[in-house]
């Protein structure tokens, strides 16, 4: 039986905050856990150390973000040479692999979304309930939220929150946003916040809070996160070797629901044909899905880390067919221009 994973004992990780989510089903379905692994979004590191002490000839930890790296000092050079540390985003993995002549992959571990560590920070603008610089950068660079919100039209920032966030009332914001703009540039999450409530009704005892959707939906189109992980799924699929793993936790419907999408038809159960229309014809699959449904926290890891409530996982094992081409839209990426901004 596999040993119930830990996370990392240093204080940069043992916090709530900072536990790695589902660990350990990922862990206790790839025991005995060898060769060389690619952790896609580094963080703080739980899943990377967690590889390395089962076993793992070497991990490639990948993360946008450079501040990850700097925590990391305190304890990655006991590792030696088995831990590569790498900026870079994890759409391009297989790229980042094959530079470091870590072709193919024996195993891929992606933790989708914004960590807790950038949450907490204000000066990162991530969330709702610090006041901050409106920015949400994972990478510190490109366009931040604040682009986005002062600078897109009316219906380019209702779809923004419909389609990334959910958001019912994705007009009735747009509309205001567009309208507060117009005396000053809207420049803080509390200008944001303040904004959003103003459109939505008070929540209800155990409701989230107003304007949760709006900021997860700036937050996604800021970083192109659907994106970056419909390339991270292609780019797992170029990467693992045959009987290679590859891992995902996603932390909201969106997500998961491109995932589902490609494992499904990646591993050769995409819709059939019927009286109405004919069987189409099937590529050879490309993964074994390791269950049919997605496994989510245990009681104990709720309780434990409430961040793990809304996680779901999806494993799959990598067969010998070769890679193929894969339409974005039947992931479900929406369809969303915001190179014009």
């Amino acid at each position: 039986m596999a040993k119930k994973a830990k996370p990392a004992s240093d204080a940069s990780s043992t916090s709530p905050a900072h536990i790695p989510v589902l660990l350990e089903p990922i862990m206790a379905a790839i025991a005995p856990v060898n060769g060389v692994w690619l952790d896609g979004t580094f963080g703080a590191g739980g899943y990377t150390r967690a590889l390395l002490d089962a076993g793992a000839a070497r991990v490639l930890a990948v993360d946008r973000d450079p501040d990850v790296f700097q925590r990391a000092e305190r304890w990655a050079a006991q590792y030696g040479e088995r831990l590569v540390m790498i900026a870079g985003e994890f759409g391009q993995l297989d790229m980042l692999a094959d530079q470091h002549g870590a072709l193919p992959l024996d195993g891929v571990v992606l933790d989708i979304g914004v960590s807790s560590m950038q949450i907490d920070e204000a000066d990162r603008g991530f969330s709702f309930a610090k006041d901050g610089p409106l920015d949400m950068r994972m990478s510190q660079t490109g366009k931040s939220a604040a682009d986005i919100v002062n600078g897109a039209d009316e219906k380019l920032l209702a779809d923004i929150l419909y389609q990334y966030g959910e958001e019912r009332a994705s007009r009735r914001i747009a509309r205001r946003i567009v309208n507060d703009r117009k005396a000053g540039p809207i420049t803080t999450t509390a200008q944001l916040t303040k904004l959003v409530e103003s459109c939505l009704p008070r929540p209800k005892p155990g409701q989230v809070h107003p304007a949760t959707r709006s900021f997860q939906a700036l937050r996604i189109a800021v970083n192109d996160e659907l994106r970056q992980l419909v390339d991270g799924l292609i780019a797992a699929e170029n990467a693992l070797k045959p009987g290679g793993i590859l891992a995902v936790v996603t932390f909201h419907s969106l997500e998961d629901r491109i995932v589902k999408r490609f494992l499904a038809a990646r591993s050769g159960a995409g819709p059939r044909g019927n009286r109405f229309a004919p069987e189409l014809e099937m590529d050879l699959p490309r993964f074994e899905r390791l269950s049919r449904k997605a496994i989510g926290p245990s009681d104990d890891e709720m309780a434990e880390n409430p961040r793990a409530r809304s996680a779901k996982l999806r494993m799959a094992r990598r067969l010998v067919a070769p890679s193929g081409p894969v339409d974005a839209q039947d992931l479900g990426l929406p369809n969303i221009a915001l190179e014009v901004i």
